[in-house]
């Protein structure tokens, strides 16, 4: 195995600070790992301007690349092209089904300038506890600005939902 495959390695298993079922590759908020000269480069992507989950990322990666061996890593942050929910893996929208919260749906995010509509909202997610379609928002804001909070009328539990983005 090469240095800056190590070093990606490394990287791919950081976790995201506010959901911590998901790592930093998972997310796809890491977008790359490069070896320098001078030190290991990781570049990450902030799901949202101003997230204020970049600065543990940032550490984190920092430590945990450091504890493995690498002492010197700069963690740049890439802000185009923006990132978008769709980038979560497979794996990771399996892992936020099985904390319970709902993963997003296609962002379907049009190239150029997005227009403000008022049009009709998004389909409610369905409940990742019980499965059924038969959800209503109850908060657009939830515990981070990526998740809304929604209650299923069947089985009556709460859920986030990671929003489309």
């Amino acid at each position: 195995m090469s240095v800056r495959e190590r070093a990606a390695e490394v990287a791919g298993q950081v976790r995201d600070p506010e959901m911590p079922m998901l790592t930093l590759a998972d997310l796809g908020v890491l977008r790359g790992v490069e070896v320098e000269p001078d030190a290991v480069v990781v570049s990450i992507t902030p799901t949202y301007t101003g997230c204020p989950a970049m600065a543990t990322m940032r550490d984190d990666l920092v430590h945990r690349l450091n504890d493995a061996g690498f002492p010197h890593v700069e963690v740049r942050v890439v802000l185009d092209p923006p990132w978008t929910s769709d980038w979560i893996s497979e794996r990771g929208r399996a892992a936020l089904r099985e904390a319970g919260l709902s993963p997003p749906g296609p962002a379907a995010r049009p190239a150029g300038p997005v227009m403000l509509t008022l049009g009709p909202p998004r389909p409610a997610p369905p409940c990742p506890r019980c499965g059924s379609a038969a959800t209503r928002l109850t908060s657009e804001f939830g515990a981070t600005a990526c998740k809304a909070l929604y209650r299923c009328t069947d089985c009556l539990e709460p859920f986030e939902h990671v929003k489309e983005i």
